[in-house]
């Protein structure tokens, strides 16, 4: 009898440190995935050098550590959503839930509980209201009552539901919108960012084919070191209606294409084969096609040496000043190459 009762405790205690750890995986877990998306949704990696962009990164640094309603304005694939959760995680708000609801994709009939259902969801966190402009006029009085809610809370008069509103909008809401409630139009231009279409920020999409670059070939597990500069001519002649989302399929789908260590134009997608096709001509200068090449030769040689520009200004036959010369000309970060496999 003792030896049964016996087996029984040993197996209970296995059953009880089975589930201690699987609970701390889980929390290690949980732990994991937060950090990545914070990394994910850092200010670095809302990238851009251009005016316009420059100008709506300030913007989100200004307001991210408030509590104020915003509106993101932008065309779709401009990175509305991005931008949205780049708020959320650099807020007060970073450890707390969010909710995305879409009147635009949500039956009428479904809405009004759609709403109560994800403020309960993002209860002291941030609503990201997408594509407002498609929210019907019972749900926009919803809408501005909570916003005007949040707006007139006090610490001994709370608002009903403690939530940070972040709408967007593709269209221009005063008058672009049929029948938008002109009150809740006020609170929200309050405070709006316009997020540049890509074709306003032609110098940004190097920048920003790099980026996809590595992401997509670290995913793949294929070692493609640069984008060739005919590839190059081919993405800033375009006209990119789809934005930055466009470009981010674009550069997808050619390292999936690619056999080599080098992207070229034949690995793009049919959309960005022929300026025919983009409405637009290519003219690329000598001094431009050189000034390219030699860029690519120094970032190829800075992943060589994982961001050492000594090894670098060694391996191109070079000096370490006159390299540190032409990485400052063209504006590249030797550490970001550190990691690089």
């Amino acid at each position: 009898m003792l030896g049964v009762l016996g087996a029984l405790i040993a197996h209970s205690i296995r059953v009880d440190q089975t589930i201690v750890l699987e609970n701390e995986r889980l929390i290690e877990e949980n732990r994991r995935l937060r950090t990545e998306l914070r990394d994910r949704y850092d200010f670095g990696n809302l990238i851009g050098n251009s005016g316009g962009m420059r100008q709506a990164l300030d913007q989100v640094r200004q307001i991210a550590r408030s509590n104020a309603a915003v509106l993101l304005r932008g065309e779709p694939g401009t990175g509305k959503e991005l931008f949205a959760n780049a708020i959320r995680y650099n807020s007060l708000r970073s450890k707390r839930p969010f909710a995305k609801l879409d009147p635009a994709l949500t039956p009428s009939a479904k809405l009004i509980d759609d709403l109560d259902e994800r403020l309960r969801e993002a209860e002291g966190g941030t609503l990201f209201l997408d594509e407002i402009a498609g929210a019907p006029r019972e749900l926009q009085k919803n809408i501005l009552d909570l916003v005007r809610d949040a707006k007139a809370a006090t610490r001994d008069a709370p608002p009903k539901h403690n939530v940070r509103i972040i709408a967007s909008a593709s269209q221009d809401l005063d008058g672009g919108a049929d029948g938008f409630d002109r009150d809740l139009l006020a609170e929200l231009t309050s405070f709006t960012i316009f997020i540049p279409p890509l074709r306003e920020r032609k110098s940004d999409i190097l920048l920003l084919a790099d980026h996809f670059l590595e992401r997509f070939a670290a995913a793949q597990q294929k070692n493609i070191l640069r984008i060739s500069t005919p590839a190059i001519d081919m993405l800033t002649a375009y006209h990119f209606p789809g934005n930055v989302r466009e470009l981010e399929n674009a550069i997808e789908y050619a390292v999936t294409a690619c056999d080599s260590n080098v992207i070229h134009g034949h690995h793009l997608p049919p959309t960005l084969q022929t300026a025919e096709v983009t409405g637009t001509e290519t003219r690329v200068t000598l001094d431009s096609a050189v000034a390219t090449f030699e860029r690519d030769l120094i970032q190829d040689a800075l992943k060589s040496t994982r961001g050492n520009v000594a090894k670098a200004a060694r391996m191109l036959e070079s000096t370490e000043r006159i390299l540190g010369y032409k990485i400052k000309k063209y504006a590249l970060d030797p550490r970001r190459f550190r990691s690089w496999k």
